[in-house]
């Protein structure tokens, strides 16, 4: 071998450990260019061209090798980086109680395919995730897409390390399902490659909105949302989800924001899980829901095209001091840098966002010190971004060994 290869050889081979950094700042955007990557790195720039070009190689990320130079910039522009959108893909899922989704996921938390969503969850977690997973299939036989591995999304804590859902209110599935062990099982079943994960929706949602969407660069993120039913929470502290010793932390559904509110599932009275979700926004205006469409869906239409009937403008008023309290609470202990809500959540923020900030800062000692920047979510679907995320993370960890033959 000349000296040349040599030399590019010895390069590849000092980089192969900055791989996975690499891909993962370029996954989440913060390394647009070669110069950016070089300086996260701390590599030198022969050393970042030769872990782009591998990751190129790998079919993960392209480089622009001949980009226009921007308004105002001097000398050579540096090689544009962005995901391979014709890449591999993940198989993500989600599960909640009005029915399933699934997608296919690419690298920066592009949602490539979906199939329709399903409207019937039986209380048979084994033919629910049998049918999600057919669904998924179905997708990577139409899309002819590589798979690096499964992820499903539950509306449940998630019992670690054993994978059980640990207390599905709202699914009717018994408790302690061994929801990770069927997933796991249909996905193999199913010829999906890759290894397949199960996480509660909260806190896929939190990492996908970490990464991806309004929690970027905060560094002790709380997140709270409500779906179909129910309220859940979730922490990411530098990047990394808080999950406690057992991944049960943040159960934030069964704090008591009214104590004598309405008898929650879990046996106490007045939780944030039925104080503050799309069926006590409905009750609490004097509507009654219907089946056409989902909860969720019957809250934000009548929350958006209503607003000022007087009924509906004192639901929400009631339902933005219930989660106002609880946040607060929780920013007494947590001290986080950033909050945000997903689902009804954040429309009523959108609603009124002056009366939720108020409610947090009288009620919370580091609120009155400055207040904690209360944003709404701004991905779509961002628990299924979530739970490609965690099926992408032995990827993002160790792309060669990952995607090896």
């Amino acid at each position: 071998m000349n000296g040349k290869g040599t030399t590019a050889r010895t390069r590849l081979e000092r980089g192969r450990g900055a791989l996975g950094p690499a891909l993962e700042l370029v996954h989440t955007g913060r390394a647009p260019t070669r110069a950016v990557l070089t300086a996260e790195l701390g590599v030198t720039r022969a050393t970042a061209g030769a872990v782009a070009a591998e990751l190129e190689a790998l079919g993960l990320i392209r480089v622009d090798s001949r980009p226009g130079a921007g308004a105002g910039s001097q000398g050579r522009p540096s090689h544009r980086l962005s995901v391979d959108d014709t890449g591999p893909v993940a198989f993500a899922a989600q599960v909640h109680a009005d029915g399933f989704r699934a997608a296919l996921v690419g690298l920066g938390g592009r949602i490539v395919a979906t199939a329709p969503v399903r409207g019937t969850v039986t209380a048979d977690p084994a033919q629910i995730l049998g049918e999600v997973v057919e669904a998924g299939a179905g997708l990577l036989r139409t899309t002819g897409l590589r798979c690096v591995g499964a992820g499903l999304a539950v509306p449940s804590a998630v019992a670690e390390p054993e994978g059980t859902a640990l207390n599905p209110l709202h699914l009717a599935w018994p408790a302690g399902a061994p929801v990770r062990e069927i997933f796991a099982e249909r996905v193999r079943a199913a010829g999906i490659e890759g290894p397949a994960f199960t996480g509660n929706d909260v806190n896929l949602a939190a990492l996908a909105e970490h990464r991806h969407g309004a929690g970027r660069g905060a560094q002790h993120l709380l997140c709270v949302a409500t779906g179909h039913r129910g309220v859940g929470g979730a922490l990411v502290l530098d990047g990394r989800l808080h999950t406690g010793s057992a991944g049960l932390a943040l159960e934030v559904g069964h704090l008591t924001v009214n104590p004598e509110g309405r008898p929650c599932y879990c046996g106490s009275k007045g939780c944030l899980d039925v104080e503050a979700d799309p069926l006590a926004f409905l009750t609490a205006a004097g509507r009654a829901p219907g089946p056409e469409v989902s909860l969720l869906q019957q809250a934000r239409d009548l929350l958006r095209a209503e607003h000022a009937d007087p009924a509906v403008r004192r639901a929400t008023e009631e339902l933005i001091d219930r989660l106002g309290l609880g946040l607060a609470g929780l920013v007494n202990i947590l001290n986080p840098d950033r909050i945000i809500l997903g689902g009804l959540h954040r429309e009523l923020l959108d609603a009124d966002p002056e009366r939720l900030r108020a409610v947090v800062a009288d009620r919370s000692l580091w609120g009155r010190s400055g207040g904690v920047p209360i944003l709404p979510c701004t991905l779509d679907h961002n628990s299924l971004v979530g739970a490609a995320e965690v099926a992408w993370q032995p990827v993002l960890d160790d792309p060669l060994g990952a995607l090896a033959p």
